[in-house]
């Protein structure tokens, strides 16, 4: 079973501190440069753009932006949580690792999430790990300052509230699919998920990371990717997959991928409305 931590390593990062977070101090590659250029603000978090204007306006000045690249953790088991961290550009592998250090990908946070949900559900540690699994950014805001506003009762609350369930579902199918479906199915499963959250459909990743996300073996992931790669849509070369066919895809993929997709369409359908009308008041 491959180790992520091992995988992670095949990238050539130096990991600092700056901002308070992790970040690592190596030049982006071209994707991570486009995503981390692109313009920044909350409203690009789709929680944060839900949120009315004086809930917003009280976080504001405490959200703090913070560039993630490829491996950067941002917690580990057991760790105290300081921060929790609204993805814009970034996304995030939520994951559990085994004694023997092999690990499996239980769900992916993007804009449309926040990654720390222990911290307003009554823990402040987690016995699962944080990794950024697509470079970008995202604002973090303090334990104390997310609490705070979650304890007011307001819209923040629902919303979060609402996110976890999605959350749940997500990691439930996830579970689900890794049992009962093939490697391929599992595959297009992750690769639409990520693309939902992406601007582009170009991801860099190589297979065994991929590999480590799902939990499979690598000689799995490249026999899966050489099928959808002869049938025209995906490209892999040297760390990078091209998806050039989403359609092709979505009928490969199981069933897994449209159950979460709709769970999360339904508790959040309001927050995209709210968006639009967030981005005009403020």
């Amino acid at each position: 079973m491959p180790k992520l931590e091992t995988a992670i390593a095949k990238f050539p990062l130096t990991r600092g501190m700056q901002g308070g977070g992790p970040v690592s101090k190596q030049p982006p590659s071209s994707m991570s440069s486009l995503a981390m250029s692109s313009p920044q603000g909350p409203n690009q978090n789709h929680l944060l753009a839900a949120l009315p204007p004086a809930e917003f306006e009280r976080l504001a000045p405490h959200l703090e932006p913070v560039e993630m690249l490829l491996g950067d953790p941002l917690y580990e088991p057991g760790e105290q949580l300081q921060h929790a961290y609204f993805p814009t550009t970034a996304i995030v592998s939520l994951h559990y690792v085994m004694e023997s250090g092999a690990s499996a990908e239980t769900a992916g946070v993007g804009n449309e999430g926040v990654v720390g949900i222990s911290l307003f559900m009554g823990g402040d540690t987690t016995p699962s790990s944080a990794v950024v699994q697509t470079a970008g950014r995202a604002y973090r805001l303090e334990t104390r300052l997310l609490k705070q506003e979650f304890d007011r009762g307001g819209l923040m609350q629902r919303l979060m509230l609402r996110y976890t369930q999605a959350l749940l579902t997500q990691m439930a199918q996830t579970a689900a699919c890794n049992r009962h479906h093939t490697v391929e199915q599992q595959l297009c499963r992750w690769l639409l998920l990520t693309l939902d959250r992406l601007p582009t459909n170009e991801l860099i990743m190589t297979q065994e990371l991929v590999a480590s996300m799902l939990g499979v073996r690598r000689e799995g992931i490249t026999e899966a990717a050489g099928k959808l790669q002869r049938a025209g849509f995906i490209r892999y070369r040297r760390g990078h997959i091209s998806v050039l066919e989403r359609s092709g895809l979505e009928t490969r993929v199981c069933e897994c991928y449209d159950v979460v997709k709709k769970e999360l369409n339904r508790l959040l359908s309001d927050v995209r409305y709210r968006q639009g009308i967030a981005a005009v008041v403020r």
